[in-house]
């Protein structure tokens, strides 16, 4: 491999410049995660199917990363190496948070929840496309010594837009008075107008980034590395070499992951049942949207704590190390999603907040140190394709849980979703276990040579 040119250290505007386009891709993907659950409830689906139909993102993400890592790795045009990608995921991602809320109008082709779950599968091969090549731009254009800096700055803003995309359906609702309920199997228009405003966002920020951040022609050029087998065999073959550091914190991961999945996909039916006291069959009463409503809230709580606690990882991490700041921010994180249980009464509900404390500091965390403990171990030439198939280690946990989370809350827990969440936050102490055991490496010293894809 030909030596790399070392990275300059870059000033702060530019380190935000490159990952402001996250923040428009976190706004969309935290209304769907608010939201989703809603609308498809809305549009028809049982509780116990709901993971089901969350399986779209992470098994879209399990194939469409590695790939788009892969190729990108590969590519040099006018744009750029990673740019391209993430604008094209863009425009498709703001096309579906435009269409999934309308799936209704289309009912004269199928029926609203199963084309709902058709765009749900656009935004969210949509998002993994722009997703990747943002993690990789950090390791492309930073020095080690900044990456640490680089990943919280992009977690911060990542924070920054999930806040806007958790709060904007109730800032809608209960201050600008949209209307906030529908007749059944329709979605409310306040939840309709946060997906248009999403999708605007979205647009705007990927092309901040696309035009304020300067990409460098990498050293190979891409086209002497281009492979003689094709993308998935070579995927495959760097899949089997990955550095140790990477297998290690694939079981941190598993934990995390399916922990999050779980809050995601069953915080709006568990909070309805056991703070609210509804039946599982009410999916349309002002009380189930109050409840909605404030699952937006307090997703917004967790993301706004991430954003202003991802400003802190880099000074906590210095001090006690990466590995130690990691286990912390997710014993934090499961203490406070088991604390959900002990509230019982809706007129309580703004101690769901405190809870989301402690999940804000675990997902600032989980958005930034693994990529930071293992950016160092990773060959520069590969730093896309082993970003995307770091993210199998995320999509993996989310699958299984998809397959199993509903059968779980059916038969182990008598359809009392809050118990999901408890489980969560018992992953999550699990989680802050194993990271622990991670071996970190030094940074991949460019006189290494690694085996070529050629």
């Amino acid at each position: 491999m030909t030596e790399q040119t070392p990275r300059k250290r870059l000033p702060l505007g530019q380190i935000w410049n490159m990952s402001f386009g996250f923040l428009g891709i976190q706004m969309g993907f935290a209304l769907q995660n608010a939201n989703a659950s809603r609308i498809l409830q809305t549009f028809g689906a049982d509780v116990e199917h709901l993971s089901l139909f969350w399986l779209v993102a992470p098994v879209t993400g399990m194939i469409v990363q590695p790939i788009i890592g892969h190729y990108s790795d590969r590519t040099w045009t006018r744009l750029g190496r990673r740019r391209p990608y993430f604008l094209v995921g863009g425009l498709l991602a703001a096309t579906g948070l435009i269409l999934l809320p309308n799936a209704s109008l289309f009912v004269a082709f199928l029926p609203a929840l199963w084309i709902g779950a058709g765009f749900l599968m656009l935004m969210d091969a949509s998002f993994n496309i722009a997703m990747e090549p943002f993690r990789a731009l950090v390791g492309d254009l930073l020095p080690n010594s900044q990456r640490t800096l680089g990943f919280s700055i992009q977690t911060g803003l990542i924070g920054i837009g999930a806040v806007l995309g958790s709060w904007l359906p109730y800032v809608l609702g209960e201050w600008l008075g949209i209307s906030s309920t529908a007749d059944p199997g329709i979605i409310p228009t306040n939840v309709v107008v946060s997906f248009f405003v999403g999708a605007a966002v979205l647009l705007g920020t990927i092309l901040w980034t696309v035009f304020t951040t300067k990409e460098h022609p990498p050293s190979p050029p891409p086209q002497s590395i281009a492979p003689k087998t094709n993308g998935f065999t070579s995927i495959f073959r760097d899949f089997c070499h990955m550095p140790n550091t990477m297998r290690q914190l694939g079981l941190v991961q598993f934990f995390s992951w399916f922990g999050l999945f779980s809050m995601w996909v069953f915080t709006t039916p568990a909070l309805a049942q056991h703070s609210w006291g509804l039946d599982p069959a009410d999916t349309s009463s002002a009380a189930f949207n109050e409840a909605g409503n404030y699952v937006g809230i307090i997703f917004g709580v967790y993301n706004f704590v991430a954003a202003v606690f991802a400003f802190l990882l880099p000074t906590i991490a210095n001090r006690i190390g990466r590995k130690r700041t990691h286990a912390l921010c997710l014993s934090l994180g499961g203490i406070g999603l088991i604390s959900m249980l002990l509230i019982t009464d809706p007129n309580h509900r703004w101690l769901l907040n405190i809870c989301m404390v402690g999940v804000g500091i675990a997902w600032a965390s989980i958005l930034a140190m693994p990529y930071a403990m293992l950016a160092g171990s990773i060959p520069p030439a590969k730093m896309g394709v082993y970003m995307g198939i770091f993210n199998f280690f995320i999509t993996a946990p989310q699958i299984v849980n998809g397959l199993i989370g509903g059968y779980i809350v059916k038969n182990f827990y008598e359809g009392e979703a809050i118990y999901a969440l408890v489980g969560a936050g018992v992953l999550f102490l699990l989680a802050a276990a194993s990271v622990l055991f991670v071996e970190e490496k030094e940074p991949w010293s460019t006189r290494i040579k690694w085996p070529s894809s050629s």
